[in-house]
């Protein structure tokens, strides 16, 4: 339970963005015309912030449900690198409890979670466990929580607050961080500049290819790194 307590309240700094991303998802699904069983159904049933928006967007342009599928999975494809990172803290789980992780994992578990498995490898996988399930309470509940109260309580927010700065700050503060060496700094910046170049690439698809770079460049760097540590050993 200690570790439980832990993830919350390590998570706790994260309830600054996760607010108004919340809320304002809630506001842009109401206002897309969806009411609030079907918010509730997608926020619980996804669960994952930018393919949430990235559905909601093409299904208010029309796009056919394919180009939404396939646009959705694109956008969430990190998740595979984020479980691929986690299997050597939480592979020799049960399977019971590596769905459950599973379905929790979005970008501030992950973030979360990696971090504190890297400082501290001394960890029993209950407590690995304990510690990912209390950031998962508090990151996933607050953004169920506050995405019904953005679609409950929408209209009466106004125009002038600007909910969406919560999109790229949840995202700096994650990745800043990270960036403690420089293979972490040359991935960050290559992500950085292709994702910029390939700003004109359908939905998802940029982003995809430039994580691929980014973490091929950060590998190479890495590979590099060591081959000169070793060389002058």
């Amino acid at each position: 339970m200690q570790s439980v307590w832990h993830g919350m309240v390590q998570s706790l700094p994260f309830l600054l963005v996760m607010v108004p991303f919340g809320l304002l998802f809630g506001v842009v699904a109401d206002a897309a015309g969806y009411d609030l069983a079907q918010i509730t159904g997608f926020t619980v049933l996804v669960l994952a912030g930018a393919s949430q928006f990235t559905a909601i967007q093409l299904l208010s342009d029309n796009a056919p449900i394919w180009l939404v599928l396939l646009s959705s999975l694109a956008v969430n494809l990190r998740m595979a690198m984020y479980s691929a990172s986690l299997v050597p803290w939480l592979g020799g789980a049960s399977q019971p409890a590596r769905m459950a992780v599973a379905y929790a994992l979005v970008d501030q578990t992950f973030a979360l979670s990696v971090d504190y498995f890297q400082n501290t490898p001394q960890l029993r996988m209950a407590q690995r466990l304990g510690y990912f399930t209390g950031t998962a309470i508090l990151i996933c509940g607050s953004w169920m929580l506050f995405s019904l109260l953005g679609a409950t309580l929408g209209r009466a927010i106004p125009d002038t607050i600007p909910l969406d700065f919560a999109v790229p700050i949840t995202f700096l503060a994650m990745i800043a961080p990270a960036l403690r060496s420089l293979p972490h700094a040359a991935a960050a910046g290559v992500a950085v500049v292709m994702s910029l170049l390939l700003v004109g690439l359908p939905a998802g698809v940029g982003p995809m290819i430039a994580a691929l770079l980014a973490m091929l460049t950060g590998a190479a760097v890495e590979l590099r790194l060591n081959r000169q540590r070793g060389a002058a050993a």
